[in-house]
């Protein structure tokens, strides 16, 4: 709902696997991950653009998927783009200082899971986060 004026104009597809499992997570962190990557799907891509989002069982792990149809990341900009303060393409109309995707490396690997970005074929990009399917990683003290 908070995402709904950003997201206005925009088709947002969701492809959810048949009877995925449960997860355990802070549902509250999660959703920040999903609600950065969706904003950040809407300020680096074409207004009216489509934007994907997927969950599927994929080697034993939940993996989220949130793919756009915009230009894509430059060459070397998969890894970099998750340090603090880091863009990968010049500020211009986008707000925000850079730590939007830096917060979800934070809170996935917080959970024992992984998040990554590679660029599709046919243009745009497409992150994925995983997260484990069971009890949280020992160590990890999530929020109650």
């Amino acid at each position: 709902r908070r995402l709904r004026p950003l997201l206005e104009g925009r088709r947002v597809e969701a492809d959810l696997a048949p009877n995925l499992p449960m997860v355990q997570v802070d549902g509250v962190l999660i959703g920040q991950v999903l609600a950065n990557l969706l904003e950040n799907a809407t300020k680096y891509t074409p207004p009216g653009t489509r934007i994907h989002v997927g969950a599927q069982l994929a080697h034993g792990e939940l993996e989220v998927s949130v793919a756009d149809e915009g230009p894509g990341l430059p060459p070397g900009e998969e890894t970099r783009i998750f340090e603090k303060f880091h863009r990968a393409a010049p500020e211009a109309a986008q707000s925000g200082v850079g730590l939007g995707l830096a917060i979800c490396r934070a809170i996935v690997t917080l959970h024992g899971g992984t998040i990554g970005v590679e660029n599709l074929p046919a243009g745009g990009a497409v992150f994925r986060f995983t997260l484990p399917v069971g009890a949280p990683p020992a160590g990890a003290a999530l929020p109650r």
